[in-house]
């Protein structure tokens, strides 16, 4: 359920970002909004408050977010608690960030690798991976795995490319192993 309201009011939220042009400025927005969220686990508790009015709940958000968010995603938000899908909030973000970044052609990488890389490893297999894809722009996050034992696994949304020595020991294992049952 959560996932479809996320998606219901995160479309809303890129359809109107489109037709005003403001694409851009509400990613920015949007991303600081959700940092917002994460970081300030007292606000989420105050929104999702079952015994504090809506009423009460759009004034502190106006108050808050008044000057510092554009008209309409402040315009946004109002709607949003006044249907009372503030617990949603998080989800939706979420939903419009990805939108945005499948509509601007940037993917959203995850490499690991047995020892930290270099800027200049880093650079490369960035590149490579621009030429292999259809993205424009990367978001890669770096992590070091000491049980790789070398090579990488590059996860990009649900597609991963593990050339990592130990998948490649373990597929050896099971390949000597089925040697020996026949």
């Amino acid at each position: 359920m959560a996932k479809l309201v996320s998606k219901v009011y995160g479309d809303a939220l890129f359809e109107e970002a489109m037709e005003k042009e403001t694409l851009s400025a509400w990613y920015e927005e949007v991303g600081a909004l959700k940092a917002i969220f994460t970081e300030h686990a007292d606000l989420v508790q105050f929104l999702n408050h079952p015994q504090i009015i809506k009423e009460e709940k759009i004034k502190v958000i106006e108050k808050i977010f008044s000057g510092t968010l554009s008209e309409g995603l402040l315009g946004f938000l109002v709607i949003v608690m006044e249907k009372g899908r503030q617990n949603d909030l998080p989800a939706i973000c979420d939903y419009f960030l990805n939108r945005v970044k499948e509509y601007k052609k940037i993917g959203v990488v995850s490499v690991t690798s047995a020892v930290p890389l270099s800027d200049a490893q880093k650079a490369d297999v960035e590149k490579r991976l621009l030429e292999t894809t259809s993205y424009v722009s990367l978001e890669t996050e770096y992590r070091v795995d000491e049980g790789l034992l070398g090579g990488l696994v590059i996860r990009i949304g649900d597609r991963v490319v593990d050339s990592s020595i130990r998948t490649r020991i373990e597929e050896l294992k099971r390949d000597l192993m089925k040697l020996q049952m026949a």
